[in-house]
């Protein structure tokens, strides 16, 4: 049997505890008269970001570019190279279907895909801590803390999603740790602090049952060290590192975030909208600003609608919980062509879109093997 061990008055028993670093009782952190506006119930919270001053006046503008320009033509030459293309890239998909068919119809349409990004910087306040290592503490004694959107900190480069954390100044408390109550270890739970165990081999009887030999495996002492502390009794504690102490502030996380809405137009044929939601278009449209206001006389009334949309979105989610810094909106020109073609008395049908003529294919015949994807 384990013998019995008396208390050790330096070593916590914590045998029944988590060993992975807690959050402090909110107790154990006072309410400052400086921090009374960082945070509220000793838990993160987030900051309304300061009104910004309204942006530039809205411009007339002038879409005659649109109603000039002219997509090229799809010719069955092209439609024939985009198919043989797409089926090389495929392992099972015959070449000879690609070369042999017969293209009856190319029905042609120019779609408009609008994009709305609008990049925005958030931030939220949190009480952490490390060890403290007897460095100096930028405690409330040097100052009051700066309301935490006077922090002025390196905006990443726009619309490039970044979240990045910082130590509020003169915020920081030394307080003895909560886990192991300042003893910087405690007791072992796998000996519970015996430095070693009862031996697995001969369960601590020094030998095992109906042999006369003494247990190999301890040598005939009936206890193995413990592998759990490697022998001391005792671990390190997980949460100071043994140091004691706890160096708690409060923590600034800013988060810059790319919001995205997208919109692509109507149209009448069969191909998916998730695919021409990722095609490669001709860019025919691009407004960027700290503010940009919404679309009211494109030609197309879907597009004009969705940007009137898709700026109210972005509004309502981001004024009470972010500062946008910059907005940016596209309209795209993207063509999309249907070929209906003829191949052994039955006919079928694929599709281009994008400018770099993708193709997706609805019935190719002559698929040798299963496991491929059409798209």
């Amino acid at each position: 049997m384990d013998r019995d061990l008396n208390e050790d008055d330096s070593v916590v028993d914590l045998s029944f505890e988590a060993e992975s670093p807690l959050a402090p009782p909110t107790e154990l952190l006072e309410r400052l008269p400086s921090y009374d506006w960082l945070l509220q119930g000793g838990r993160g919270q987030i900051f309304f970001p300061p009104l910004e001053a309204p942006g530039r006046p809205q411009e007339q503008r002038s879409w005659l570019s649109f109603l000039e320009h002219r997509v090229p033509v799809m010719t069955e030459e092209v439609a024939r190279e985009a198919l043989l293309s797409f089926v090389n890239s495929k392992c099972c998909y015959s070449s000879t279907v690609a070369g042999d068919l017969v293209i009856r119809e190319l029905k042609q349409q120019t779609l408009c895909r609008y994009r709305l990004e609008t990049f925005s910087e958030s931030r939220i306040s949190e009480w952490t801590f490390q060890p403290f290592t007897n460095h100096s503490v930028d405690g409330p004694q040097r100052g009051a803390s700066p309301r935490l959107w006077d922090i002025k900190v390196q905006v990443p480069p726009m619309f490039q999603e970044d979240t990045r954390k910082f130590q509020v100044p003169h915020s920081s408390l030394v307080k003895e740790c909560h886990k192991c109550h300042g003893r910087g270890r405690y007791k072992c739970s796998g000996c519970h602090g015996a430095g070693t165990v009862r031996c697995p081999s001969c369960c601590g009887a020094k030998r095992k049952a109906k042999q006369s030999r003494r247990c190999q495996l301890c040598a005939g002492s009936g206890r193995r060290r413990c592998s759990t502390c490697s022998g001391r009794g005792n671990k390190t504690c997980a949460t100071c590192k043994g140091e004691k102490k706890l160096l708690h502030f409060i923590q600034l996380v800013i988060m810059w975030k790319n919001s995205l809405f997208e919109f692509v137009s109507e149209h009448r044929l069969n191909c998916p909208r998730e695919l021409l939601a990722k095609a490669k278009g001709e860019n025919l449209f691009k407004d960027e600003n700290s503010v940009v206001y919404p679309i009211v006389d494109f030609p197309l009334q879907d597009i004009s609608l969705a940007s009137q949309r898709g700026i109210a979105e972005h509004s309502a989610a981001l004024a009470s919980r972010a500062r946008v810094l910059q907005q940016r909106q596209t309209i795209e020109l993207i063509p999309l062509t249907e070929v209906h073609y003829w191949y052994q008395g039955k006919t079928y049908v694929y599709y281009i879109y994008g400018t770099d003529h993708q193709v997706y294919a609805v019935d190719y015949p002559e698929r040798y093997c299963c496991g491929c994807t059409i798209v």
